[in-house]
């Protein structure tokens, strides 16, 4: 399981620490964010613990009204040993008995200027992020007419080649050789390059380049969804390759499945090109059009209007 530290959303969101500093390392592990307002009126019995506690001015509101007694009982069961941090939205100020106790158990005690349903939702997108379940593909990702294309296959087929032809033609590179993947909640995967080779793409024979130096800004992008996979492969005379694009393949990667398509290698193909073409007809059939289905009716349609002349 992915984890992520109450320390990086404090940088990250620029939050106030006001107490607890010696538990900024407590680890956060999961997305989903509690507003404990039954809890503040004692309902504790399903109280999920491991989460951010997020308070807003209604839950301080009615935390002071009560008495002193339930004050330090309520915060003293808030502050569980699985509680993360506590945030306070609209920089409302902290209960004394709050910080304390806080202090105590080295559990941090953060604030924003923001609305609470803001924040909360800034938290949830951003923690959904960094605890998404993640894996390492071999392989390039290209941003082709908005459709975010993996080209996947054995080395030194031409991954790379292609990439750069694709980049001259005015298409975006993500990432070259290795391809970070995240799967969001909704079973998308999201490719990125790791920081040590963002923007590079290497050519055998030439080197390392820096796509974004010598292409400009307008040549790169930091992530993209992946909607296709592109397998190259040598071209195998003795395989029967599709030739209509009826059948479809799909590439398990993690819990989601892409279309994929495999493409054979050989010279005087212009991969390129080939890319371009499959991800404009990839999005044809995303707007409901289908080449191959349309041609397949209009084929079965003349054999039977031939059938019946006869």
């Amino acid at each position: 399981m992915k984890k992520t530290q109450v320390r990086d959303i404090v940088n990250h969101f620029q939050l106030k620490v006001v107490s607890g500093k010696a538990g900024l390392r407590r680890e956060i592990t999961v997305s989903d964010i509690s507003r404990p307002g039954l809890e503040m009126a004692g309902y504790f019995n399903f109280y999920a613990a491991e989460r951010i506690q997020l308070l807003g001015k209604t839950e301080l509101g009615f935390f002071v009204t009560l008495g002193e007694a339930e004050r330090e009982e309520r915060i003293n069961k808030l502050l569980d040993e699985k509680t993360p941090c506590i945030c306070i939205a609209h920089g409302c100020e902290v209960p004394e008995e709050m910080i304390r106790q806080s202090e105590a158990r080295s559990i941090p005690v953060l604030i924003s200027s923001l609305p609470t349903t803001k924040l909360s939702s800034k938290l949830t997108t951003y923690l959904e992020g960094r605890l998404a379940p993640t894996t390492t593909m071999h392989g390039v990702l290209v941003d082709v007419y908005g459709v975010g294309v993996l080209l996947v296959g054995q080395s030194a087929i031409g991954k790379s080649e292609t990439a750069l032809e694709l980049v001259k033609r005015g298409h975006r590179l993500v990432a070259d050789d290795a391809v970070e993947i995240r799967q969001t909640q909704e079973n998308q995967l999201i490719g990125s390059a790791p920081e040590l080779i963002q923007h590079l793409l290497e050519i055998r024979g030439l080197g390392i380049i820096n796509v974004m130096t010598l292409f400009g800004a307008g040549a790169v992008r930091n992530y993209k969804r992946i909607s296709l996979v592109i397998r190259l492969e040598i071209w195998d005379p003795q395989k029967v390759y599709d030739r209509l694009g009826l059948d479809e393949e799909k590439l398990k990667i993690m819990d989601a499945e892409v279309p994929q398509i495999t493409i054979p290698v050989r010279p005087g193909r212009n991969l390129a090109v080939i890319v371009e073409v499959a991800a404009m007809n990839f999005r044809l059939k995303r707007m409901g059009y289908n080449a191959a289905v349309v041609f397949s009716k209009k084929l079965t349609d003349t054999i039977e209007e031939a059938v019946e002349d006869i």
